[in-house]
């Protein structure tokens, strides 16, 4: 499903990203976990069309996208939530849904999907009319999630769900994300602050130490390591 191969990122002369290479197959749930700084934003952001690489390459469903701009990379069906959600504050819950389906034109489609939102998370539709700016944390989430969803992807990359959340939420956050993958069968590139539930939901996982890739494997593999306990998971 991706391919990312290695990229390097720079923020002037500052390097974020160095040598980054990882394979994601279609249907899993891939998550990247590092602390503050190591450079999994940038992933998300450069894969996105967001960020401009300074080498590497980038393909999606076998054709490079790592020059393309990133209205053509979500046509293509590969979606970024980002973090801090960036939902439209002055528009309507209805009008943030819409503005996620802005490239699509099957009607049914846009139908289909916008009860698949409803069905996963019904508060949205509770709040249809409500300005999104106005939403809870994690009513946001849904939103921005369910935006994502309107835009027809067949690979979603959610960039820390779980930030600004109250707790009660995030169990319920991310039993959807691991529905919307095994239901939909919507491949998942997760970055997320809570190591230890990134790795129980995923089904693989690589971890970014300053900007390069120092462990990757199954994530039921990397929860047992001592070195990866130590480091991010409290053990």
């Amino acid at each position: 499903m991706l391919t990312v191969t290695n990229l390097e990122v720079c923020y002037g002369a500052i390097s974020a990203l160095r040598d980054v290479s990882f394979t994601i197959e279609a249907g899993r749930i891939v998550t990247l976990i590092g602390g503050n700084g190591a450079g999994k934003t940038t992933t998300l952001r450069t894969i996105s069309g967001l960020l401009r690489a300074k080498r590497g390459s980038i393909t999606f469903k076998g054709e490079e996208i790592t020059k393309l701009p990133p209205h053509q990379i979500v046509a293509r069906g590969l979606c970024h939530v980002p973090e801090g959600r960036m939902v439209f504050s002055n528009l309507t819950v209805d009008e943030n849904l819409a503005m996620g389906a802005y490239l699509q034109s099957d009607k049914a489609r846009i139908a289909q999907n916008r009860e698949y939102v409803f069905s996963i998370f019904p508060r949205l539709k509770e709040r249809l009319t409500q300005a999104a700016g106005t939403l809870s944390g994690g009513e946001q989430q849904m939103l921005a999630i369910g935006r994502a969803l309107m835009g027809d992807p067949k690979l979603l990359m959610l960039d820390e769900p779980s930030l600004g959340i109250a707790p009660k939420l995030i169990s319920t956050i991310f039993e959807k994300i691991v529905e919307i993958n095994r239901v939909q069968g919507i491949t998942i590139l997760l970055v997320e602050q809570n190591a230890n539930l990134a790795l129980e939901v995923s089904h693989d996982a690589y971890v970014l130490e300053t900007g390069s890739i120092v462990m990757r494997g199954a994530s039921a593999d990397l929860r047992n390591n001592p070195e990866l306990k130590a480091a991010y998971l409290g053990g």
